[in-house]
Parts: structure tokens; C-alpha cells; sequence
């Protein structure tokens, strides 16, 4: 369960375009989490207490990101901003 009362950093991806190969079927500029099978989704995703922790997190998992979401960047964002779709 995640404390509200902190913020939680989540590694979080934007389809570059339509039917992109990451997530088929999906809208350019569609948002998603990175999940714990290293591919977009929206649930079952890793959270961090910082955005350093996020960070060295997705530098670990570089390369199997970049192949799961081809030429997407994946960045860490906070997770409350990104539920409300501010970021």
C-alpha cells in the first residue's frame, strides 16, 4: 500500500505514435506506466520514495526498456501528478 501523505516516483513512458510497437493498438501521445515486466501498463508498476531512486532504476533496466518501448524515453515522474494527468 502507498503512503498519500509522500509523493512515490514511477518510470513512465508516451507512445510516440499511433499502433506504436510498445503497446499496440494505442493513440499517439497515449500515457503509460512502466510495469514489472519492463513494458507499458497501467498497473503493477514499481514505486520509489525519490526520483533518484526511480532514475538509477530505469539506468539498471535500460536496455530491456529500450526494447520493450522503442523510441519512447522513459522518465520518472511523480505518481500523483501523472494519475491527475498534469505530467
Amino acid at each position: 500500500m502507498l503512503d498519500a501523505t509522500r509523493p512515490h516516483w514511477v518510470p513512465a513512458v508516451v507512445a510516440p505514435r499511433r499502433d506504436w510497437e510498445g503497446k499496440r493498438g494505442c493513440r499517439k501521445g497515449a500515457r503509460f506506466l512502466i510495469g514489472a515486466d519492463m513494458r507499458p501498463a497501467f498497473s503493477d508498476y514499481p514505486a520509489f520514495d525519490t526520483r533518484a531512486q526511480c532514475l538509477r532504476w530505469i539506468m539498471a533496466n535500460r536496455a530491456l526498456l529500450a526494447r520493450n518501448a522503442p523510441d519512447a524515453a522513459v522518465r520518472p515522474v511523480e505518481l500523483a501528478l501523472w494519475m491527475l494527468g498534469l505530467v
